[in-house]
Parts: structure tokens; C-alpha cells; sequence
């Protein structure tokens, strides 16, 4: 294929040109591409309002934290290479009967910096209902080492919450996709 086929409205240049055409055009592919920032989603309250209900009036006295690993970056070759993915954090209620309150939803990156925060205000979930923050496999803030903290409270005893990031991704022609767990960083119990 010629260097014109390339680039539509483009004279053809005599033979000796093409190549400094070509070089051109390889130059300009390696320079470096801005990084992404956040992609502006709706807020959580908007995107799953009907996983939400009211906060409850009573005092909240249990709590607890989860720490979830969120590879929004994978290196790879000895350091060379970097995998980007997507990552979905998904936090459920596991409890069929209490609202859970969420408290905080932080994403940090591998030298510990808050990247973003999820909400402005504490949110209450429906039993059984789910939210989810997403971050796209353009968004490279968070690194090989990015993490979620989610801080959670209820008004009573209820269902430890399931929190858990997935992450999703291509690298050449293979397709990957793996879970982490959230871990538990702060005991549950009354405050």
C-alpha cells in the first residue's frame, strides 16, 4: 500500500520522498498519548437510585471497612509492558432485611494518593441491592498498585457486605478478565 492510499487528498511524491513520509508517520505514533482522565459518569445516586432508599433514622452501631485491590494497569515483560483494563467495583447488601449504609468509596492509586471519591454523601442500599463505581481501561491513574477503600455502617447487626472489583481487558489478541476480593480493614462491631 502507498503512502498516498494512507493519506486521503495527499500528492504522490516521487519514491525517494516515500520513506520520509513513512518515517513521519512512525514518528508521530510514538510520541506519547495524554493520559486519560476520569470519564465523568452520573453520580452513583443518579446511575442506582433504585438500589437506594432513605438513611436510617436510628444511630449507626456497626460499621466496618473493606481494602480492594482494583488492577486498572498490569505490567507485564519484566516491567516493559503494561496491560490496561477496565475495572467494575461492585459493593452488595448482603443483608435480606437492613439497609447499608455507605459511608465512603475511595480510589486510590499505587502510591496511596486519592485518585477520586465516589460520593459527596453517605448513601443507604435496599436489602440485596448493589451500586457500582467504573472505571474505564483508558483511566491509568490509579497504576499497577490502585485500590479501592469502601467504608460501610448499619444501624444494627447485619450480613457482612460483598465487595469486589472486576476487572476486564485485551492484551493482543487474548481477552482477560479476573475478581478480587475485598478484604476486611477495619473490624465490624459497634462503634
Amino acid at each position: 500500500m502507498s503512502v498516498k492510499a494512507l493519506i486521503p487528498g495527499a500528492r504522490r511524491a516521487p519514491m525517494r520522498h516515500a520513506g520520509v513520509a513513512v518515517l513521519a508517520l512512525g514518528a508521530l505514533a510514538l510520541l506519547p498519548m495524554p493520559r486519560s482522565a476520569a470519564q465523568s459518569a452520573p453520580p452513583i445516586e443518579q446511575s442506582f437510585a433504585d438500589s437506594l432508599t432513605a438513611l436510617p433514622a436510628e444511630p449507626l452501631g456497626v460499621s466496618g471497612g473493606f481494602y480492594v485491590p482494583a488492577y486498572s494497569s498490569v505490567s507485564m515483560s519484566h516491567g516493559r509492558l503494561r496491560g490496561d483494563f477496565s475495572v467494575t467495583l461492585s459493593i452488595h447488601n448482603a443483608s435480606e432485611t437492613r439497609p447499608l449504609v455507605i459511608r465512603r468509596i475511595g480510589y486510590f492509586d499505587t502510591a496511596g494518593k486519592l485518585v477520586e471519591s465516589y460520593l459527596k454523601a453517605p448513601v443507604a442500599l435496599k436489602p440485596f441491592s448493589t451500586i457500582e463505581a467504573f472505571i474505564a481501561n483508558t483511566d491509568v491513574r490509579g497504576g499497577t498498585g490502585a485500590n479501592f477503600v469502601v467504608d460501610w455502617a448499619a444501624a444494627g447487626e447485619i450480613a457482612e457486605p460483598v465487595v469486589e472489583a472486576l476487572m476486564i481487558g485485551s492484551i493482543a489478541n487474548g481477552h482477560y478478565a479476573f475478581i478480587t476480593q475485598g478484604r476486611p480493614i477495619r473490624t465490624v462491631g459497634k462503634n
